[in-house]
């Protein structure tokens, strides 16, 4: 048996592309609904940690 996506979380992006649907993965859109990782904040369309750093793809698999 393989392992299956039942409990896995999205991700969110580490910049928003700015459609004006927004996508699944939406930084801005998962702010707004309130399922963006602990920790994690958006400033400028960027996503950042609380106190203001760079967040890095390794260090969100991390955080989620």
């Amino acid at each position: 048996m393989g392992k299956g996506k039942k409990g896995r979380r999205k991700l969110p992006k580490t910049k928003c592309c700015e459609s004006s649907s927004k996508c699944g993965r939406c930084p801005l859109r998962m702010l707004k609904e309130g399922t963006l990782p602990e920790g994690l904040t958006v400033k400028h369309r960027r996503l950042v940690t609380v106190k203001g750093k760079k967040v890095t793809k390794k260090a969100l698999q991390k955080a989620a």
